[in-house]
């Protein structure tokens, strides 16, 4: 038996023998969850640093604080989830009673990304607990200060029967997925997502797949310009761009595009200063490879500002690009890094169109006043979630379910959505053993079937 199959095997006899399905050891997992956030959030914050040069501010924003957040909701509302719910019963099945109850799927599997190496982790793990699962959890290699704190802090506070944290890279991946497992949770690229999704059909493995894309954002006149132009900047070069569901391109009406810009570059001064670089609230890109692929694609535009680089340390400033040809590589790839391409429009239905023309994105976002306009985007096309007048905000809200669509993923998360995604909702009838009409039984005759008919 391999090391992995042992730790399956013990998972798989914990979940048997029902001790993950009290309420009370779901509650006690939530908080220990809590107090591992609240007595070592320092060193999550300094890992977050090593990782991806994040500020404690953005680090507490972006990662710890949502999920301080996510774990307040369920705690709020976890009796509630775990409670059967009654539905009708037909006359047909009269007399009995109907109910749906959530039942736990097993033994899951959590791998998390690089970008938020925290946060998307513990958001899935706060459902799988929830739900009543046991879980092995892979964070990322490309994030190894995270990933390091995360497999010292989770066994010291939560069941070790129950969960374990599993480090390595793409072979220790290909291992773990190589096992059935009863759900897979996975965060990150559309390519990796299919290798997923593969490696889960050998096994009929459920899959919740949180994937990418090329999230727009529209703006047009009706909007302020000046809180349009910080909210997008702010959710843009938030963590250097590298966020899923950061906006990777602005389609803007032409004739404000020259404002949009004036007050981006605006923006960008007021939160970073002259020089990005010296900021100690600007990130940097995560490794050499991504740091050379975004490098890489600054040519397919005019740098309207920004466009310096430092190999060294990793550091792309926060460019906006202009005179984008729509055919380039910026454009067909999903850019998760601080470029930001701006491209033009005549009229919203040439906007819409432009979207409808590509892959469902993760995102949406539509800066505007008029409500025939939001009517249009928003009811003409379709995306993960959307957002209106702000972007990357609709994830803070544990009662939106987060996901994707089409190629930027399947299944939601985020408070009950959570829980629903790690349980099965198992239909139950219960009924009396009297009466016990003869009309179900043969031999049919006419009679019997005109009793059916009205019955049905």
């Amino acid at each position: 038996m391999t090391a992995t199959s042992e730790m399956l095997a013990g998972l798989r006899e914990a979940f048997a023998v029902q001790r993950t399905r009290p309420y009370e050891w779901r509650r006690n997992q939530l908080l220990r969850l809590k107090s591992m956030i609240d007595e070592n959030e320092p060193a999550l914050l300094e890992a977050l640093h090593a990782d991806l040069a994040k500020s404690g501010f953005e680090g507490r924003m972006t990662e710890t604080g949502p999920v301080l957040t996510e774990l307040a909701h369920a705690l709020a509302h976890l009796k509630k989830w775990m409670r059967p719910r009654k539905v009708s019963t037909p006359l047909v099945n009269q007399p009995g009673h109907s109910r749906i109850v959530a039942e736990p799927l097993g033994v899951v599997l959590i791998i998390a990304p690089w970008n938020y190496p925290f946060n998307l982790l513990i958001t899935p793990l706060i459902g799988a607990i929830s739900a009543g699962n046991c879980a092995v959890l892979k964070p990322s290699e490309l994030s190894p200060a995270t990933s390091a704190v995360l497999a010292r802090l989770i066994p010291s506070y939560l069941d070790t029967d129950a969960f374990r944290v599993v480090e390595g890279g793409v072979e220790t991946a290909i291992d773990l997925l190589d096992h059935r497992f009863d759900h897979i949770f996975f965060t990150g690229s559309e390519g990796v997502g299919k290798s997923v999704m593969t490696a889960a059909a050998r096994h009929l493995t459920p899959v919740t797949l949180e994937l990418g894309g090329k999230s727009p954002c529209i703006v047009d006149g009706t909007c302020d310009l000046d809180v349009a132009a910080r909210r997008i900047t702010w959710a843009k070069f938030l963590n250097a761009g590298q966020t899923c569901i950061a906006p990777d391109y602005i389609l803007v009406d032409e004739t404000i595009t020259e404002d949009l810009v004036a007050r981006m570059k605006t923006s960008i001064r007021a939160f970073f200063g002259e020089d990005p670089r010296m900021s100690d609230d600007y990130p940097r890109m995560i490794n050499a490879r991504h740091f050379d692929r975004v490098r890489g694609l600054m040519r397919d535009g005019t740098i309207a500002t920004g466009g310096s680089v430092d190999e060294a340390s990793r550091y792309i400033a926060p460019t906006i690009l202009t005179d984008v040809d729509p055919r380039s590589e910026i454009m067909n790839q999903e850019i998760f890094g601080p470029l930001l391409p701006v491209l033009t429009w005549k009229s919203i239905d040439e906007a819409v169109a432009f979207v409808n023309a590509r892959p469902k994105p993760l995102a949406l976002y539509l800066f505007s006043n008029s409500r025939d306009v939001r009517d249009t985007v928003l009811g003409q096309t379709s995306s993960g979630s959307a957002c209106v007048n702000d972007a990357v905000m609709q994830i803070s809200i544990p009662d939106l379910p987060f996901g994707g669509v089409g190629t930027s993923g399947m299944g939601a998360y985020h408070g009950r959505a959570s829980f629903d995604t790690f349980s099965h909702a198992k239909s139950i009838l219960t009924k009396t053993e009297w009466p016990d009409p003869p009309l179900r039984y043969p031999p049919f005759t006419k009679a019997k079937l005109r009793i059916l008919k009205w019955f049905q």
